[in-house]
């Protein structure tokens, strides 16, 4: 007779526990190596005066319309070195530029005739990585943000003009008041001078109708 192997045998193999992984200690290297990059925005060496959420547009000539060029924060960034001030503008989502400009003596911003929230400027702006000549229009939330902005666009461009110009300026506008005062002094002596001949004539004519009165008899 075949013998039969005992149901033991096969339930100890079975039962036996799976062998642990061992551990080598070996370390595996990642196949790539990320490294941490500083991200420059440009900006590091200026410091915001203005910052106001906005959108944006700007005049095409050839389509004789308004294009947007996106919803963002505008802001004006005054360096730190040179105290130039340059105006900057994101799309809030892509951060892609859509404008970009220095701020100019020669510019003014104008309101909008149709919209109390908006205004106009012109500029030569380097958005798109040449300088082209813009017609820019930017609207805000509220009347208040847009005179803000007014405001502070013409106060930097004021104090962009050149400090001899300025100083021009204050020595002409010395020079005004100066000859101001003078001729106050000039008018003040003149008037004096005829009061005094006006006095001396009239002690003149007094003295003379004395000499000329009849001595009178005893």
């Amino acid at each position: 007779m075949a013998s039969k192997e005992p149901e033991h045998e096969h339930r100890e193999d079975e039962e036996a526990p799976a062998a642990e992984d061992e551990d080598t200690g070996a370390q595996v290297a990642p196949i790539v190596k990320l490294e941490e990059v500083a991200v420059s925005t440009g900006e590091e060496n200026e410091d915001p005066i203005l910052d106001l959420k906005s959108k944006l547009y700007r005049f095409d000539k050839e389509g004789n319309q308004w294009k947007e060029r996106g919803a963002g924060t505008v802001k004006l960034l005054k360096h730190k070195e040179t105290g130039k001030v340059r105006l900057v503008m994101r799309q809030s989502k892509t951060l892609k530029i859509c404008a970009n400009h220095l701020v100019l003596p020669t510019m003014t911003v104008q309101e909008h005739a149709g919209n109390d929230k908006s205004c106009l400027w012109h500029a030569s702006d380097y958005a798109d990585g040449e300088l082209k000549d813009e017609l820019f229009c930017i609207r805000f939330a509220s009347v208040e943000n847009c005179k803000t902005f007014m405001q502070m666009f013409q106060e930097v461009a004021e104090s962009q003009k050149p400090k001899e110009e300025n100083k021009d300026a204050s020595d002409a506008a010395g020079q005004l008041e100066k000859l101001s005062f003078q001729e106050k002094a000039g008018e003040k002596a003149v008037a004096k001078k005829e009061e005094n001949e006006t006095k001396v004539d009239t002690e003149k004519a007094d003295t003379e109708n004395k000499d000329g009165e009849p001595a009178s008899s005893t």
